[in-house]
């Protein structure tokens, strides 16, 4: 079985939901036969390599909110991930590009260290506020995971892997992808947003039927929120 994950390393939802299909493998029998790889999804290219902002004052302007709506969203936001066991230091992330870092995890999935930087730089962007414009910072996380010091500096000094980055948001353009996190099952079924385990668990099971039809899968009660260009799926305070 195979599992392709569009996500960016800027997006907490995307950590949220990766966290949530691991928690649903973790009831298959099978689980080494399932391959899961990440694929390149910037939230905004255009973003700077540099820090211009901090999250209150961002998420204040993009959705037009007063300072203490954006914060109480920031709290909001921190206290969903808590649910399922990660440590978020969301109002203190250092916003920046991340397209250096999907090109050092597109090179990381040549050497078979792919789905550990991945979660890597997820957890250095948001529990450890690291910016991963920051060509040190990537450097240290590859070389932590046994990568060449040398290969990676080549990388992020030139235009290696920039391709790769380009093809995975090319296909995502081409099945419509819009937001993340988005996960698509066996080419056939397709979970947009940071939905439950239960959500995962019945589309990996769909799969692992062999069902022809590629189909959404989805719960109404539950929300599974994504990111987009416009920004985050604003929480819905029950």
């Amino acid at each position: 079985m195979k599992i392709e994950i569009w996500s960016d390393y800027a997006c907490p939802y995307c950590y949220i939901g990766k966290h949530r299909l691991e928690k649903a493998l973790e009831n298959f029998r099978d689980r080494k036969d399932i391959e899961i790889s990440f694929k390149s999804f910037e939230l905004d290219p255009s973003a700077s390599y540099k820090i211009t902002t901090n999250t209150r004052e961002r998420i204040s302007a993009k959705y037009r909110m007063s300072s203490e709506k954006a914060q109480q969203m920031i709290d909001s936001i921190t206290e969903y991930a808590k649910s399922v066991g990660l440590d978020f230091n969301y109002d203190t992330v250092q916003y920046t590009n991340t397209f250096d870092a999907h090109r050092i995890a597109k090179y990381a999935e040549t050497k078979g260290k792919g789905i550990e930087i991945s979660e890597k730089l997820l957890h250095a962007y948001f529990t450890e506020n690291k910016q991963m414009s920051d060509h040190k910072v990537l450097t240290d996380i590859a070389i932590e995971f046994g990568l060449d010091k040398l290969e990676v500096e080549d990388i992020l000094n030139g235009k290696k892997f920039a391709q790769d980055v380009r093809n995975d948001e090319y296909e995502a353009g081409k099945l419509g992808i819009q937001a993340v996190p988005f996960f698509l099952i066996n080419e056939k079924y397709s979970i947009s947003g940071a939905q439950s385990s239960i959500v995962f668990k019945k589309a990996i099971e769909k799969a692992l039927q062999e069902e022809k039809t590629l189909e959404n899968v989805e719960d109404d009660n539950l929300d599974g929120r994504v990111c987009n260009s416009d920004g985050c799926s604003i929480p819905n305070n029950k």
